[in-house]
Order: C-alpha cells, then structure tokens, then sequence
C-alpha cells in the first residue's frame, strides 16, 4: 500500500505543477481583489489612502459635528427662548414708561354752531364800553341813570359765550404729547411665581442642551468606530479571500499533477465562493457606516475619508471638554442624571404655575400717571408757548368678581399637571437606575471581552506559524494551513469588535450623566421633558453595523467554526 503522504516527493511535484501552470495563476477576477500576498501571521495593514482623501481623527470628528449639528442649533434655540421668557417674566416687577406723540387736524367741529358756522367759538361783538357798573353818588343824577341804562343794555344785548372766544374748542389743529407711567405694587404673588416658572423652564433648557451634546458625541464615537471596524473587517474579509483564492490555485496544480484529489479541489471552490458574498456585504457596511459618519458631521456623502485614530487602542477617549460639568464626568448618581434634573426642573415650574393660577383670585394694585402737553395751534406748526401742560397721577386697583368658574378651572389644570410631573418624576428615576445599571454592565462585559480577545489573537497568531511550518516540513496540508489562516482572521476580527465596543460604552459611561435615558420605554410626557427622541442602547441603535455575531456567521459560512 502506497504512503499516505510523501513530504519530498509531494514538494516536488508541487513545484514543478507550479512552474507548469504559470499562465493559470495569473488569471484572476477583475471584480475580486488582486493577487494575495505572501502567507504571514502579521496583522492586516490598511490600504494607503488615495490622493485627495482627507485625514480625520475622532477629535477632530467630534469638534466638526458639534459645529455642524442641527440639532445642537436647536437646542441652543430652545435655552434663548427660555432666557427671553425670563425676562418677559421679570419685567412686570419695574416700572413701565412709555411716551406717546399725536397730531390731528379737525375737518369739521361741533362748536362752529356757537359762533354762527365759523370754525372757533368766536362770539357776535355786544355793546362797547362794557364794564362793571358801580354806583357814584358824587355824580349828578342824569349822569347815574344814564350809566345804569347802559350796564343793563350791556348786560341785554351781550353774547353770553364772548368769554370763551379765547379757548381752543374747535380749533383745526391739534399736537398732543405724552408719557404714560404704571407700577405694578400689589400682584398676589402672581409676578414671582411667574419668574420662578420661567427660572425652572431655563434650567430644563440649559440640561437639554447639555444632554444634546453629550448625546452627540456618543453618536459621532460610535459612527467613527463603526467606520473603523467596518475598514478593518472589509481588511479582513479580502485577505481572507485572497487566502482561499492562492489556495484553489495551489489545489487546482496539485489536482492536475495528481496530487490531490478530487474532494479536496471542490472543498477549497466551496470555501473560495462563500467568500465573495462575505466581502460584498462588507464591503456595502463600510460605504454605510462612512454615509451616517459623514452626514453626522455635515459632510457630503461622497467625500472621501481616511480615519486615523486606531481602532486597536482601547484608551478612553478625551470627552472631557464635552461635558457640562467636569464634576458629573463618570458619575453614575441616579440624581445626576440629566433626565432626572429636568423631571425636577419641571416640577418646579408646574408649582410655580399653580401659584399664577392661585393669585388670579386676588386684587391687583397699580400706580399709574399721565404726563401730558397740548397744543391749539392757529397754524400748522405750534410755538412753544402754545403748548399747555395736563398731569395726573393716580392707583388703580382691580379684583375678579365673577369669571364664570374660569379661575377655579385655570387651579384644576395647574393642580392636574403638578400631580403629573411628579409622577413623571418617580417614574423617570425609575428608568434611571435602569439605564445607570445596563450601562456599567456593558462596560464590564465590553472590557472583558477586550481582555479575552488578547489572548485568543496570540494563540491564533501561534497555531498560524506552527501551521506554516508544518506546511513548508510537508507535514500538512494546504487546508490545514488556510483553517489556520481563517481562525488568526476571526480572533482579529473579534478583537477589532471588541475594541469598538469597549471605545463605545467608556464613552456611554464618561458622559452618562448628561446623557438622555437609553433603555426602555419613556412615557410620552417623560420624551417631552427631554426634548429629543428616546434612543435606544449602542448595541440596538446600529442594527446594520457588522457585529461579532455575524461576523462569526460569516466565517462560518466558510467551513471554519471558532
């Protein structure tokens, strides 16, 4: 019975197979990657960048999409709108002055029917010589009686409105100037109750811009670390296929020399064509991962992109600048969380709200003045000394009677939604520990895994260059070389997961505070008070990105089982 295997006849035959079929090897698909390199247990290094590719680091990516974002526009919106609300609020505690200026000309007057159809109240000239009679005895008596029969023709024959021939009523012109002057001194507590509520929606706006830019970063880091892997495992899927390609043609010569059969030729096709499907679909996740990366840092989608910041380093990314207060970075207190700062913020602004409510009962107490300067002009244009002077100065007070049962409805509303925030508010803390826990879970399994995969990529590494030795002795076969191969390619593989996924939750943890809850179902009033959509966990908001899971799947579809 002829030697299961002959290690120097078989090398032999091989390389004279090899020099045969020169022409066979250099036959290559122009769809597929070109030749491989030679077989090496070194890790896969990334292609060199094209010309006109742009460098981009993680920090550099989190400084271009907190510039560039949207959503930090309207948040930033939201804390103005607020600080105007303030001070629309805390205005009604000052004096309010405001001046007022008035020109009217009059086209007709009801005082023209006193003086005969004229425009002014000019009177019918009487009797001259009107004065005041007073009796003279020095006089003789012609002279007296005389005198007395003129006062009473004077006062017969008189125009009883000749004295207001000097007044303004119906002149045509008319200049008015003025200042109006209101003091709030009694209110009910309605004015600090309305700066109170403003005061805490001004929080609430400051948190959520706090927690949209904490929330942004942790999307730009995950976006850029998917791209990175994303690189890394395309890295690996094609050298994995040019693995399985130089290993058809090594078989396809030995088949033709005789020195393999049949069995083993069709074992290496079946492994070369499960990995062109593999290198297609990773090469479609990478042009995704790279689209949400640049439209995250308002890029256009076709720009192109070199990633620089290593994917293998599992150092805690620099998010310090990031964070509202570099006291609450790291810090996991359920109290901190930015979700639970603004469910307290919003209790105090409905309480705030019920005291309006409640002070619309009450009396309101103004001081108010009129200063005012009028002018009667005979012309157009007044002089300065036309202009007379009118001031007043008096309080005002003002108590609600009856309003139809407005104001007690306006306390049942205000009463209603106190009661609701705080069960938000319960409900939010809730939801709160939750998240804290779920997130130091994953940083611990994420580190774990980390530490695992070390280990795994140097024994991998190990078996690989045990692996090529026994194939240069002639102590092994070709498959036994490409297992090896595939098996160091998915311990990198599980290795570039995991450190993405360790980047990703110390990220999630650094910023935990100002991030918004990530777990579970927030009532609808509870997604309001955070102003942004519930998000889900890393894990579940990239179902797309490739994951350890399918990239064992992958693999596995190749033969080889980790």
């Amino acid at each position: 019975m002829p030697e299961p295997f002959a290690p120097r006849r078989a090398a032999g035959a091989l390389c004279a197979a090899l020099l045969a079929a020169a022409p066979l090897a250099a036959q290559t698909n122009p769809a597929l990657p070109p030749p491989p390199p030679p077989l090496s247990a070194r890790p896969v290094a990334a292609a060199a960048a094209p010309s006109g590719t742009r460098p981009l680091s993680l920090d550099e990516a989190l400084t271009l999409a907190e510039e560039n974002s949207d959503q930090v526009v309207v948040a930033q919106a939201g804390v103005m709108r607020a600080r105007g609300q303030r001070l629309q609020a805390a205005s009604q505690r000052y004096p309010q002055l405001g001046a007022t200026a008035s020109y009217s000309r009059a086209l007709a007057s009801q005082f023209s029917s006193l003086s005969g159809g004229s425009d002014t109240t000019t009177a019918t000239p009487g009797p001259t010589n009107c004065g005041k009679f007073t009796p003279n005895p020095a006089l003789p008596v012609q002279q007296r009686l005389d005198s007395l029969e003129h006062a009473v023709d004077c006062a017969a024959n008189s125009n009883p409105f000749s004295s207001l021939g000097s007044l303004p009523f119906g002149n045509k012109n008319t200049w008015s100037l003025g200042l109006n002057l209101s003091q709030n001194l009694f209110a009910g507590g309605r004015i600090a109750a309305q700066v109170d509520a403003s005061t805490a929606a001004r929080r609430r706006a400051d948190i959520q811009l706090a927690s949209t830019r904490a929330q942004l970063v942790l999307d730009v880091a995950q976006a850029y670390y998917n791209a990175a892997l994303a690189d890394r495992l395309v890295s690996i899927s094609e050298a994995t296929f040019a693995q399985a390609e130089e290993t058809l043609r090594q078989v396809t010569l030995a088949k033709q020399v005789g020195n393999q059969p049949e069995f083993e030729l069709l074992r290496a096709q079946v492994t070369r064509d499960n990995q062109r499907p593999v290198l297609i679909q990773r090469r479609a996740d990478r042009e995704l991962a790279y689209t949400r990366l640049r439209l995250l840092l308002n890029l256009s989608a076709d720009a192109p992109l070199a990633l620089t910041t290593p994917l293998n380093d599992a150092a805690p990314v620099p998010v310090a600048r990031f964070a509202s207060n570099p006291n609450l970075l790291g810090d996991t207190v359920t109290m901190n969380r930015a979700p639970v700062r603004q469910a307290a913020q919003t209790i105090a602004a409905q309480e705030a709200q019920l005291k309006v409510a409640r002070a619309g009962s009450l009396a309101t107490v103004s001081l108010v003045s009129n200063y005012g300067r009028v002018a009667y002009p005979g012309g157009a244009l007044p002089a300065l000394g036309d202009f007379a002077t009118n001031w007043t100065v008096g309080a005002q007070l003002s108590v609600p009677v009856f309003t139809g049962g407005r104001l007690r409805g306006d306390r049942m509303v205000a009463e209603a939604a106190v009661l609701e925030a705080r069960a938000q508010f319960e409900g939010t803390k809730q939801l709160a520990v939750l998240d804290t826990r779920n997130a130091l879970l994953q940083l611990a399994s994420a580190r774990a895994q980390w530490q695992a995969s070390a280990g795994t990529v140097e024994q991998a590494t190990r078996a690989y260059q045990i692996a090529e030795i026994r194939y240069r002795e002639g102590l092994s076969t070709q498959t036994e070389l490409t297992d090896s191969r595939i098996l160091l390619q998915q311990s990198q593989a599980n290795r570039a997961q995991a450190a993405r996924d360790l980047q990703i939750a110390q990220v999630h943890v650094a910023l935990l505070a100002d991030l918004p809850i990530s777990i579970g179902q927030a009532s609808g009033a509870a997604a309001q008070q955070q102003a942004a959509p519930q998000q889900t966990t890393p894990q579940q908001q990239q179902p797309a990105q490739p994951q350890a899971a399918q990239s064992t799947a992958a693999f596995s579809g190749a033969g080889i089982v980790p």
